[in-house]
């Protein structure tokens, strides 16, 4: 799973977003018709963004959440559909959160963008 570098495609992704939420985490998801859309000719695959503000705690406990994003990202990317950007907020909750809670959330949460997704798309 690539990563949302530029601050134009978070801003893009939360405008034109999409949103589905749990106790500890809320994923903003954009599923991208073609490259054009955010003006990247290269972009075809997942891309996932990772929102942790000061409010969820000091930098060790973001670094510690944005770490657990990302590798429950990893394990669950599959179930989500091509082409789709994706950008996980933690709510403050989310640094007092154990592991596993944040893994059932994050399964639940992209089986419910992919669920999302295959409704709007007739294929």
């Amino acid at each position: 799973m690539e990563r949302l570098k530029s601050h134009r495609d978070f801003v893009t992704v939360l405008k034109r977003r999409r949103k589905v939420s749990d106790k500890d985490i809320v994923v903003h998801y954009l599923v991208r018709d073609d490259a054009s859309v955010l003006g990247d000719t290269t972009a075809c695959g997942r891309r996932l963004g990772l929102a942790v503000s000061k409010a969820v705690g000091h930098a060790v406990a973001r670094n510690t959440v944005k770490r657990r994003f990302r590798v429950l990202a990893r394990a669950y990317e599959s179930r989500l559909p091509e082409g789709v950007d994706v950008v996980m907020r933690a709510k403050p909750s989310a640094a007092h959160a154990d592991f596993q809670s944040l893994d059932k959330q994050v399964a639940s949460l992209f089986d419910a963008v992919s669920r999302k997704t295959s409704k709007r798309d007739p294929r």
